[in-house]
């Protein structure tokens, strides 16, 4: 459900793994052109997707039957597209999430909106989080995930359905866990897309890369995170890859932003979604609540809003008291 490049790519990697997969999508153009041309021409130009993926823009049609429900969509869209969903979803279905980001107003999951709005139990909700740039893995390049369940059986099911030649899925308990880190990340992206766009060099990166990833563990810890997740794929590997990418929506935000330019200005820019630019606030939100130290979080969330300058970001990090290597939670 959604045919961005994250949400076709998915239903590519369904086909290829021998699950049958359909699409919906809101363009009645990018439909017929996945079902006729098997190409997603906005989203993926150039990538032949499987002539088994067909695309349609009735959301009854592409919900008839189906085992799994994937939903890939913007988050903060999320809640009011499943009370439309509801009646057509089908009972019993393995609900899965795509998404990488924290409800504004409730600080939910994804996990917790779709539990919350239709009304399942957690055993049959499931999450995606990796290094999951779709251009990528559209291409066929071999990548690795993390697919999480409360339920071993939700979560082993969804790992056969998208197992495939290049995507291998590892399973994981951990719901909590995988989704802080795939939110997070986003926004420590953002913080990298900066340093970059000001000319800082590779000791910077790496260190906020593995500072961003101690406030991702910080965070996960008070909300009952397993923190081994932070360590694997879902964790460090989905920050890295983030950061490190020029493929990456969230550093090219903030490489953007770094320039010189608004907020506004760098997410025209980008020119997709980027949930680094919208997930910071409750995140922030989440970590006050709960008394967690995120001064990176802090800093991209002060940028952002224009209450900071640019040029005086590095400072007010580096300004910080002297801290050991492990504190907080």
């Amino acid at each position: 459900m959604g045919s961005g490049s994250w949400g076709t790519t998915f239903a590519q990697v369904l086909c290829d793994a021998g699950t049958p997969a359909v699409l919906w999508a809101r363009s009645a153009t990018v439909a017929r052109s996945v079902t006729r041309d098997h190409e997603n021409p906005r989203y993926l130009p150039g990538i032949r997707l499987p002539p088994s993926l067909t695309a349609t823009t009735d959301p009854a049609a592409a919900l008839a039957g189906a085992d799994l429900v994937v939903f890939a969509v913007p988050a903060q869209t999320l809640r009011p597209l499943l009370a439309s969903w509801e009646p057509l979803i089908p009972p019993g279905a393995l609900l899965v999430s795509l998404l990488k980001g924290i409800e504004l107003g409730t600080c939910k999951r994804m996990s917790e909106v779709i539990i919350d709005t239709l009304g399942v139990p957690p055993s049959r909700v499931a999450v995606v989080s990796g290094p999951n740039l779709a251009p990528e893995i559209a291409e066929r390049q071999f990548a690795a995930t993390v697919v999480a369940c409360s339920d071993p059986a939700g979560a082993q099911l969804l790992q056969r359905a998208c197992h495939a030649s290049y995507f291998r899925p590892y399973w994981s308990t951990d719901v909590i866990g995988c989704e802080l880190g795939g939110t997070v990340k986003n926004v420590i992206g953002v913080a990298v897309g900066i340093a970059v766009a000001l000319g800082l060099g590779d000791n910077t990166k790496a260190s906020l890369i593995t500072r961003g990833l101690a406030e991702i563990a910080r965070l996960g810890e008070v909300l009952g995170a397993d923190s081994r997740t932070f360590a694997g794929l879902a964790g460090m590997g989905d920050l890295v890859a983030t950061c490190s990418s020029p493929l990456s929506r969230n550093r090219r935000f903030g490489q953007y932003l770094g320039s010189g330019m608004t907020a506004a200005q760098a997410l025209e820019a980008t020119g997709q979604t980027a949930e680094g630019v919208t997930s910071y606030a409750p995140v922030l939100e989440l970590a006050r609540k709960h008394g967690v130290d995120m001064p990176i979080t802090a800093v991209v969330a002060a940028l952002i809003a224009g209450g900071l300058p640019v040029a005086d970001a590095a400072a007010v990090l580096t300004s910080r008291s002297a801290k050991p290597e492990w504190y907080g939670a």
